[in-house]
């Protein structure tokens, strides 16, 4: 798998979706659309856990992801960047945890699938989208207490182990960790990976996305862009980048910053623009896809796609925009 997508990466630049949870919110899902039959006497409310939706809306997750591909994807993530055991505790669905990553890598892989099928020469892929949980590993969540941690690395490498396999045993072909704000947290998922690798004696392309969170230039555990490269790069990851927090124009100084310090490929999916007041987003298609234009007129990108506020129009226009440029030099990309 991993010699297909370098081998594509040295052609074209590659498209990745955009948000699933803006595509969730158009549905305006009641309580209990999310509960479905299954789950209509659960004790907890239930109507937020996006995640959730693969097992009681498949039809509307796989929906999205058509849409998505009908865009020009050529990669699409799954619908569980909460799909693991910490995430999940605030809804004590823990014990589901592998069945919604598995679900939701199967929805995905039969709609890449589909689209594969109607242009052979186009070959779509699954991300299996690792979010960052709800808790980090190297600061405290209490200010009176700075040495305390909600979470170990060792609950963190267990949870994304079970994640990642679920992912995989789906029909994953990449994984993707991705809005990385605490690099012990993205440490403790890749090592986990790593175990599934040697335990399965597989290759799997990784995907690694951090998120810068303000303008401080830094992610929430402190890293500059640099910083967070060369923490990683003892990995042997198939791409290394950014995503969400920030629109596309303030995300271009970041990826400058790793661009010439790197051969792995480099991935770029921001958000359109930031956040209004009301917490939506207004960036236009075209105005998100011309300013990531810049990224692939300074030859920054190999794969790019959206965040946050992001939808099918967004994605088309991004790739009908990236189908004019050549990709991020190929003597930059492993093989």
């Amino acid at each position: 798998m991993r010699e297909k997508l370098e081998e594509i990466l040295k052609e074209r630049i590659m498209i990745l979706d955009g948000a699933m949870g803006t595509m969730i919110q158009a549905y305006k899902f009641t309580e209990e659309d999310y509960r479905g039959e299954r789950f209509k006497d659960f004790e907890i409310l239930l109507k937020g856990n996006n995640d959730l939706l693969s097992l009681t809306q498949p039809e509307a997750i796989k929906e999205i992801h058509r849409k998505y591909l009908e865009a020009g994807a050529d990669i699409i993530e799954t619908n569980t960047f909460s799909g693991t055991t910490i995430a999940m505790a605030d809804y004590s669905m823990e014990d589901l945890v592998y069945e919604l990553n598995f679900e939701s890598a199967r929805l995905a892989k039969e709609a890449a699938q589909e689209y594969t099928a109607k242009d052979p020469s186009k070959p779509r892929f699954v991300a299996g989208s690792m979010g960052p949980t709800n808790r980090t590993a190297s600061m405290s969540p209490d200010v009176n207490d700075p040495g305390f941690r909600a979470v170990t690395f060792d609950e963190l490498r267990v949870a994304y182990k079970q994640q990642g396999e679920a992912l995989l045993d789906g029909g994953s072909d990449l994984l993707l960790v991705e809005t990385v704000f605490d690099t012990l947290n993205a440490k403790a998922a890749l090592f986990a990976i790593e175990e599934i690798k040697e335990e399965r004696g597989i290759d799997v392309p990784i995907m690694l996305s951090g998120t810068i969170t303000d303008a401080s230039g830094r992610t929430l555990s402190g890293q500059t862009a640099e910083a967070f490269l060369i923490s990683v790069s003892h990995i042997p990851l198939f791409t290394i980048g950014f995503n969400c927090a920030l629109g596309a124009n303030l995300l271009q100084p970041h990826l400058e910053a790793i661009a010439p310090k790197t051969d792995i490929a480099i991935s770029a999916h921001p958000n359109a623009g930031l956040p209004n007041a009301f917490g939506e987003y207004d960036e236009t298609p075209e105005q998100m896809a011309g300013q990531i234009e810049a990224y692939m007129e300074r030859n920054l990108v190999n794969i790019v796609g959206g965040c946050c506020g992001t939808t099918p129009e967004h994605i088309k226009a991004i790739a009908d925009t990236a189908a004019r440029y050549k990709p991020r030099p190929t003597e930059a990309i492993k093989s």
